[in-house]
Parts: C-alpha cells; sequence; structure tokens
C-alpha cells in the first residue's frame, strides 16, 4: 500500500510504498476515503524537518535535555546511533480521516464490514491507504454525512475540547484569536451554542469567511476593529472568553486577550502559541488560563487508547471518542458546516506536490484533503510459596540444529523494528560477514519499511505466519513489547527456528511454562535470551582477572535506573509487566553468570509504590548478591555499579567504563585497572551476536544454557511474589 512519509533529518517527504497493516484485536482496519491536512499542525512538522540540525535544536530543547541525559548514561556511540536513528527514519503524516471498515479485529461488535466510520490519531489515522484504527479512535459516520465532510472529525474534536474547556454559556461573548482551520471551527461551535463571536486574524479573507460562518464581527488584531466590536457586543465589560487558536512565535495574542477579556474571564489555549503572559494583567483581572489537551479525556492515555478502556460516561462525560460521535452528529445536522473551508481537493498520489504548494504559500488553504482512489468492492474477514523452576524437558533428547550449508550466509528474520532492535541490535548485524537480513516483520507498515530501508531486509511485511513458515529462515528475533515476547518465542519454537528474544523470557510462571512447553513438544531448544551484560569485554577481562575462588562470594550490584518518561509503555503494568520484571533479568544474570550458579532462594522488599527494590539472591555454596533496583537517584549518577567480594579479592564494576581488581599478592597488594573513556561503553550486546551468529552457523552449544535462561527468569518472577508474602521464595526445581 501507499503511504505519506517525512525523513526528519533531510526534510524529504515521499508516497512510500510500506506493507498493509494487520487487523490487530481490539480494532478494525480502515481504508482511507478521504483524510485532512491539517495545515498548522503538519506544515509546522514539515517546516522543522527543513531546518538545519541546529535550527531543530533549538526548536526542540526539551529533546536535547533528554539527548545530553542519554550520553551520560548510554554514552556517546549508542546516543548517537539512537538520535540519528530516530531522525534518519520516515515518520508518517496525518491524523484525521474516513474510511471504509475492511477488516474487524476480534472483540470489536459496534461496526461491520462496509461501515463508514471517522479516525483519529497521529498514529493510526495517517495518510496511507489502510489504517488500523483502535475502538476509542473511532466512530461511525451517521447516515448521510458526506465522506469528505467526516474526515474533518479529528479537528472538529481539537476544536469542541477547546469550547468545553472555556464552558461557554448561552448569552455569552467570546474572541476567537486566530481564524485558520482549527479557529473556524470554534467560531462555529460557539455560534451553535448561542455564544456571540469576535474574531481576529490578520488575514481578511479568513475574517470574511468566519463571518459567513457565524461570527458577529472580525478584524485585524493590529486594528481598532476588534477593540470597538467586543465594546459594542459586552457593554464594554470584555468577553467572556477568549479562545486562542493561533500559532507562531508572536505574544501578542496572549497579550490581546489580557487586553479585551472581562474580569476573572477564561482565556483557552487550543493552538501552539506563545504564552508569555503579562503579569500584571492577568494578575488584575484574575483572568482563569486554561488548556485544551488535544481531542478530550484519552488523549495520551494508552489504556484508554489502545486497550479500548473507556471511562465511565458518569464521571467522564466527553471522552475522545464521544467528542468525535458528537462532532459528527452535528455535522450530519447541520449544526456546522466544514464545506466553506474545503479549499483544494488533492489526489492522493500528489500528496508530495500538494505539501510543497502549501510550505511555499502557492496554495492558499484553511483545509484540504486528500482523496484515494476508489474502495475495493469486497473486504476480507476478521478474523507466595516456593516457586517452582520449571524443568527443561526435550522430546527425544537435544533437537540437532537444522541441516545448513557451512558456507551459506545466516537468514535472520526481526519480529519488531522499536528503538531498542535499531540502535543495539541492527547496526551490529547490518553488514556482518556471512549473515543475511532476510525480512523484518512488525505491527506497523511505516517501522518495517524503515527498518529495511536503513539495514537492508530484503524483505519487509507485517504478516509473522508467512515469515515463521518459510524453511530459508534460520533464527528469529523476537524484539517487540514485553508482553508479546513468551508467545512469540514459544510459536517460533515450535515452527523450528532458533530464537534469539529479548528480555524478558517471560512475564508469568504461566508464560514461561508455555515457552518450555514448546521446547519439549518440538524437540527444539535453540534460545538465547538478551542477557547481554555477561558478554561486555570489560567485565568478561574483570572476571578473568579475579580468578578462580574457594570460598563464598558476596556480591551488590547498584543499579540507578532513574525514573521513566511520562508516557513510556514501561508503565503500563496492567499489560506490559512491572518494570523490574521487564530488565530485572539482566541483573539477576550478570550476578549469577560471576558466581557460576544459579539462585536457590530469592528475597525482595520495596519502598512504598513498588520502585525502588532489595533483592537478595542465595546461592548453593553460600554466596549472595544483592542488587538495588532504584528509581529515585540522581540522573547523573551512573546507571550501574558492581562490587564482587570473595577469597580476599575484590572486582568492581563502574558503569562499563571502568573495571578494577584488588587481590593480595605475595608482597602485598596488587591492582588491575581497565578504563575506557564514556564513548567507549560496551554493554556485551556485539559480542552476544557474535556468539549467537556462531551457534547458528556451526549449529554447535547455544551461548547460554537453557537451564540458565529458565532459572534467571524464575527468580526475576519470584521477586514479585517475594514483594507479595514478605518473605523469602524458594526456588524448587520440578520434578
Amino acid at each position: 500500500m501507499k503511504q505519506v512519509v517525512q525523513n526528519y533529518k533531510s526534510g524529504e517527504l515521499a508516497v512510500l510504498d510500506v506493507p498493509e497493516p494487520g487487523c490487530k484485536p481490539g480494532g478494525v482496519l480502515v481504508r482511507s476515503a478521504f483524510s485532512l491536512i491539517s495545515t498548522g499542525t503538519e506544515l509546522m512538522k514539515v517546516s522543522e524537518a527543513g531546518m538545519s540540525m541546529l535550527g531543530k535544536a533549538r526548536s526542540r530543547p526539551d529533546q536535547v535535555a533528554k539527548v545530553m541525559q542519554s550520553v551520560a548514561t548510554n554514552g556517546v556511540p549508542a546516543t548517537y546511533r539512537k538520535v540519528m536513528g530516530k531522525l534518519d527514519s520516515y515518520t508518517p503524516l496525518g491524523y484525521s480521516l474516513c474510511g471504509v471498515v475492511e477488516q474487524v479485529g476480534t472483540g470489536i461488535d459496534d461496526v461491520k464490514v462496509g461501515d463508514l466510520v471517522a479516525c483519529a490519531g497521529n498514529e493510526h489515522a495517517l495518510h496511507a491507504e489502510l489504517n488500523w484504527v483502535p475502538k476509542n479512535l473511532y466512530a461511525p459516520v451517521p447516515d448521510g454525512l458526506a465522506p469528505r465532510h467526516a474526515a474533518f472529525g479529528t479537528v472538529g474534536s481539537i476544536a469542541m475540547q477547546g469550547v468545553r474547556q472555556g464552558e461557554p454559556q448561552l448569552g455569552e461573548v467570546a474572541l476567537v484569536i486566530g481564524l485558520g482551520l482549527i479557529g473556524q471551527l470554534v467560531v462555529q461551535l460557539l455560534a451553535a451554542a448561542g455564544v456571540r463571536v469576535v474574531g481576529a486574524d490578520p488575514d481578511p479573507v479568513r475574517c470574511e469567511l468566519a463571518e459567513r460562518l457565524g461570527a458577529a464581527a472580525c478584524g485585524d488584531p493590529a486594528s481598532a476593529a476588534v477593540e470597538a466590536a467586543v465594546a459594542e457586543l459586552t457593554g464594554g465589560h470584555g468577553v467572556d472568553q477568549v479562545f486562542l487558536a493561533a500559532g507562531g512565535g508572536s505574544n501578542q495574542p496572549v497579550e490581546l486577550a489580557a487586553r479585551l477579556c472581562r474580569d476573572r474571564g477564561r482565556v483557552v489555549d487550543i493552538g501552539k502559541c506563545r504564552l508569555d503572559l503579562p503579569w500584571n494583567a492577568y494578575y488584575e483581572k484574575e483572568l482563569d488560563v486554561r488548556f485544551s489537551r488535544s481531542y478530550g479525556p484519552g488523549r495520551y492515555d494508552p489504556e484508554y487508547e489502545l486497550e479500548g478502556r473507556d471511562y465511565p460516561i458518569g464521571y467522564v462525560r466527553w471522552t475522545e471518542r464521544r467528542n468525535l460521535a458528537c462532532f459528527l452528529d452535528l455535522l450530519a445536522r447541520g449544526s456546522v458546516d466544514v464545506e466553506p473551508l474545503v479549499s483544494h481537493i488533492a489526489e492522493f498520489d500528489d500528496a508530495v506536490e500538494t505539501y510543497r504548494r502549501l510550505k511555499d504559500g502557492e496554495l492558499k488553504a484553511v483545509a484540504v484533503l486528500f482523496r484515494y482512489p476508489e474502495q475495493k468492492e469486497e473486504a476480507g474477514e476478521a478474523e507466595v510459596p516456593a516457586v517452582a523452576v520449571p524443568a527443561v524437558k526435550r522430546s527425544g533428547g537435544k533437537a540437532p540444529a537444522p541441516a545448513r550449508s557451512a558456507k551459506a550466509p545466516v537468514r535472520l528474520a526481526f519480529v519488531g523494528a522499536g528503538n531498542y532492535a535499531t540502535s543495539m541490535l541492527l547496526p551490529h548485524l547490518a553488514g556482518r560477514e556471512g549473515v543475511e537480513l532476510s525480512t523484518v516483520v512488525t505491527t506497523t507498515a511505516l517501522s518495517a519499511a524503515n527498518a529495511q530501508r536503513k539495514f537492508g531486509f530484503a524483505e519487509a511485511t507485517t504478516d509473522l505466519d508467512a515469515v515463521l513458515g518459510d524453511k530459508s529462515i534460520d533464527a528469529v528475533f523476537v524484539v517487540t513489547r514485553h508482553s508479546s515476547h513468551a508467545e512469540l518465542t514459544r510459536r517460533a519454537l515450535l515452527a523450528g527456528k532458533t530464537v534469539f528474544v529479548e528480555k524478558p523470557l517471560a512475564l508469568t510462571e504461566d508464560e514461561l511454562a508455555g515457552v518450555l512447553a514448546a521446547v519439549e513438544e518440538s524437540g527444539n531448544d535453540r534460545l538465547q535470551v538478551g542477557f547481554n551484560r555477561r558478554f561486555a569485554p570489560l567485565l568478561q577481562e574483570a572476571r578473568k582477572r579475579f580468578g578462580a575462588r574457594t570460598g563464598p562470594a558476596s556480591l551488590r550490584y547498584l543499579v540507578n535506573a532513574g525514573r521513566l518518561q511520562h508516557g513510556s509503555w514501561y508503565l503500563q503494568q496492567g499489560t506490559e509487566g512491572s518494570r523490574f520484571a521487564g530488565e530485572g533479568g539482566h541483573f539477576i544474570d550478570t550476578a549469577s553468570w560471576l558466581l557460576d550458579a544459579d539462585p536457590v532462594s530469592v528475597y525482595a522488599t520495596a519502598a512504598p509504590g513498588n520502585e525502588d527494590l532489595q533483592v537478595v539472591l542465595r546461592y548453593p555454596d553460600g554466596s549472595t548478591a544483592t542488587i538495588s533496583y532504584v528509581t529515585t537517584g540522581a540522573p547523573g549518577f551512573p546507571k550501574e555499579t558492581l562490587d564482587l567480594i570473595a577469597d580476599g579479592k575484590v572486582l568492581r564494576l563502574d558503569d562499563f567504563v571502568r573495571a578494577s581488581v584488588f587481590a593480595e599478592g605475595g608482597v602485598g597488594r596488587k591492582r588491575w585497572v581497565s578504563s575506557r573513556l564514556p564513548k567507549a561503553r560496551d554493554k556485551g550486546q556485539n559480542a552476544e551476536l557474535a556468539a549467537f551468529i556462531k551457534a547458528v552457523r556451526t549449529g554447535g552449544p547455544m551461548p547460554v544454557p537453557l537451564e540458565s535462561l529458565v532459572a534467571t527468569t524464575a527468580a526475576t518472577l519470584a521477586v514479585q511474589a517475594g514483594l507479595v508474602g514478605g518473605a523469602p521464595v524458594t526456588l524448587a526445581r520440578a520434578r
């Protein structure tokens, strides 16, 4: 299928051929009829992409701060790969469309194939021929409403949420500053609610349009006309609400709002404009400044938008979806008219030229629509007691590695192509001798296309079954969200593939049991989990220098994990497990590798909220490992520090930058120190992948025994059981 994309690094716009998205549960697959260009938001994004790197940095200081923090935590090379990977990728455009339901996912019963729906979301209502849209981001189109009008649903919801924030009442007077697309819709919604409206915009054409659509008077904000109209309509008291629907870097809108608003009036920010509030003016009138968050309640909440969890109407009357449905109803009843706003309808294939004309000012427009090719005639149908460490059983003994020519390249498939895959794994595999990147599979079409372009995959698809059924593929990498790891691993093992799965292997004991059942059923134990730290060259050398030990050891591992950004999917504990369940296996595996054993018991305690954890592991010879996993530390402090003490020796690791070994020698103390610059921080991914590829190529043993992977996973899962029970959890191997 085709999709409009932009490269944020170069500014290039393209209509790209990408794989069709799959129809996942909880949503519908929609074939686009019309999609709307936001001449404000989208053109701002297009303009930003055309800036120099310095210009981009100046426009997004928040992102620059994140980059600097990443350098301190992960080093320059890893940060550079991550940042360049994001910049030099195609990103989607669009967030408002109307189309026909082509396939219905499981759990959806309010629409059927062939229904017309309006769709919202900058990840789901894209300028693309097909989109998968979750339940709370679409609404059925009322009978008789033209598809090109229904395509305004999202921007209409944005305007409606802004109006709701102003709490207008019959007979009040409002000022709308900025009469672009959102401003024009705000004018109509206010007029429909019985509010008299004054508009302000330097463009006389837009002022005339707003007056035709219901405004009492409009004018240039720099002239006396707007102030005179407000004085006449309000008897000199000032407007009850001001709606800021303007963009740009001028502070004139907020100054005008203060001058023309009545005492204790309301100022609502809908657009993205400068907000340098003049303190005296806002203080003396005690103005109520409010913000309108996009389409309404539910926006940016993944449980609402992605998982379909609606808010009870008794508590949240107007959600994203209810705003969308309400706006469509107003359109259908003629209370709002968007036809006069349509300045131009372009064919979808002409998207790049249309954006160019808009950017250059050649095409003057309030709203521009893309019209898509005719719809298909047919659409497909959808379709705390002791914790046991599961014993590893293999049907008929260990399954041999699949027969393959020693000279043939190792053919790899990637399931998932997110940040970690594209910054920490694929750069070490692309171009590696004897490795062929065969297929990349993702649920979103554009991420697969990006990975194919950047790393040279032969194919990009959203069809996992086709990949698992491809006998020419030697190994499958599972690099998706945590909740899918166990099931995808199980399926790949049953398909006879060698599997590399990023941590965690499983989030529950049942998931772990399912993976092992697949091993037993298929006899295929060719599995590696991405516990990369044991492969780090610095730690490998330090362990060698430390040497063998004779007595029990004491190990301390401090992980200064830091707080997560708001909106991170790691916070979705209901589906993705706790944060420690997701990454704690890294640290347990490292401790067990250094101690050359698997733990026999786990004790865990936590600070309020279960964010800061203390985990104590006990090993068969009496050794102990204490993992302090904290989120409340200083961001500038190293992320990982480790001390191993035994037999009069100490091994210290400082965040994979420096390692030291202290030991008593015949003539006194001996000390070995290896120091590396932060830019050379190496946490073992390259060596880990080399070991994995070698095992696939030669058919030799996997880099880490399956029993160890299972023991580490069981110990990680036991942490939650220990927190609930408040007592040590024995890891009893099942018989």
